[in-house]
């Protein structure tokens, strides 16, 4: 029996930091949309938040490497705990300005990037530490993720409707600094979470070399470059939902916040309900057959209803059921990263599907704003599903998708163009997948 501490650590900090932006993606929103009215200025504020976390994905690897997984955990959180923070006591001052709001949201967005990556990268290490599987470990995580999203929605909505948007981004601030706690307390003892010995003194020349390793892998990988474009536009027009489309039609249609909350609860609830039911039974099918299904259900059909209806039922059923199929996707994703990345480029690998499959997010939430502004909620709503609709069927349309049933070493790296040739260590494994959420290549909120 291995020591189970630093797993449970961990996937206790990744939930409640995941609730708290939770909290932040409906408190964010709507604290804008009360102080300006406008969705244009929503929009500017998401891509404020969204463009750092692109830059800190595309530099931010052989980072994770050199400082050490776990203490870049616990800086992440507690920088992200002063950002959020910081918004709401200046508005009580009456000193907020909206550049104030865009730079702090940008910090967050920045320094939560990090963080997240460092806790994901350390799952396969912590599943063997405890002694369990990688994909029993790889779906309690996106369980355990999705579980904390649905309740963090719930409380933000309700919490709004009864003390106000500021205070819901105080409690934000203050699950960031549980966060940084849990892992400073329970993960110790694993070799992995800390600062990397072996790498090569610090240059500019060392650190370009690790930069060009993980990309390599990446473009090496036909599989992983169809993923990442695919998830790109999926995360890109789910950032305009959540930042701008979403709030603006509850806000026009439905009930305001509450039901903000509701209906992204109930995406919660759909993910954690299809996450578990893939790591129960999901296993005995082929991957790309679920996968292609399930990517097409998860994300198109919610823009198109609310597109044509004013009510609440027919969005809440929209979302759970939609909630259901994008759960079944990050456990697949995660364990195919997991199989093919070689512990010592994870966190290399890591950042460059983040910075690929989150490209799109600074374009959407503005996109969303200037649509709606421009042509309506409702066209906005149809063309952000229209495209979104149009990515998701790309596992019938590209064969490199045709790998996903495979197992590890099914497609060797093939060495991206570049400068520099790529150290032969990349080899050792093929690249693979990763799974989302806010800092991986993860479909869904």
């Amino acid at each position: 029996m291995g020591n189970r501490t630093p797993l449970a650590a961990t996937l206790a900090a990744n939930s409640i930091s995941t609730a708290g932006t939770s909290l932040t993606l409906i408190g964010v929103p709507w604290f804008v949309l009360e102080t300006t009215g406008s969705a244009g200025r929503a929009g500017v504020v998401a891509f404020c938040a969204t463009l750092p976390i692109v830059v800190a994905a595309l530099i931010g690897g052989p980072v994770i490497d050199r400082f050490g997984r776990r203490r870049t955990a616990i800086v992440s959180d507690t920088v992200c705990a002063a950002a959020i923070a910081a918004i709401p006591l200046l508005h009580f001052a009456g000193v907020l300005d909206f550049w104030m709001l865009c730079a702090l949201m940008a910090l967050n967005g920045f320094s939560h990037t990090p963080g997240n990556t460092a806790r994901y990268v350390l799952i396969p290490d912590l599943a063997e530490h405890a002694g369990t599987t990688l994909p029993r470990a790889a779906s309690l995580f996106d369980a355990v993720s999705r579980g904390a999203r649905m309740v963090g929605a719930a409380l933000a909505g309700i919490l709004i409707a009864f003390v106000g948007a500021e205070t819901v981004l105080l409690l934000d601030a203050a699950t960031f600094g549980l966060s940084a706690l849990l892992i400073a307390t329970g993960v110790r003892g694993v070799p992995a979470a800390e600062p990397r010995k072996d790498e090569a003194p610090v240059s500019l020349r060392a650190y370009g070399t690790e930069l060009r390793e993980g990309y390599a892998h990446v473009l090496g990988n036909r599989l992983l470059l169809a993923v990442v474009v695919m998830v790109m536009f999926m995360n890109g027009t789910d950032q305009g939902w959540y930042a701008v489309l979403l709030p603006v039609h509850a806000e026009a249609e439905l009930g305001g916040a509450t039901h903000i909350g509701l209906l992204t609860a109930l995406f919660g609830a759909g993910g954690l309900t299809g996450a578990l039911l893939y790591g129960a039974v999901g296993h005995r099918f082929p991957r790309r057959a679920v996968f292609t299904v399930c990517v097409i259900l998860c994300g198109a059909p919610r823009f198109l209803v609310a597109a044509v209806t004013g009510t609440t039922l027919p969005l809440a059923v929209t979302m759970l059921l939609g909630g259901i199929a994008g759960g079944v996707l990050n456990p697949i994703l995660t364990t195919v990263v997991y199989e093919r990345v070689p512990d010592r480029l994870r966190s290399r690998v890591s950042g460059a599907l983040t910075a690929g499959s989150e490209f799109a997010m600074p374009v959407g939430g503005l996109a969303a704003g200037l649509l709606v502004e421009g042509a309506g909620a409702t066209g906005a709503l149809l063309a952000m599903g229209g495209v979104y609709f149009l990515a998701t069927l790309s596992p019938l349309v590209f064969p490199s998708w045709r790998t996903l049933d495979d197992g590890p070493g099914a497609e060797p790296v093939r060495e991206a163009p570049g400068p520099e040739p790529v150290p032969s260590a990349q080899a050792q494994a093929p690249a693979q997948v990763s799974s989302s959420g806010p800092s991986r290549p993860t479909p869904g909120p």
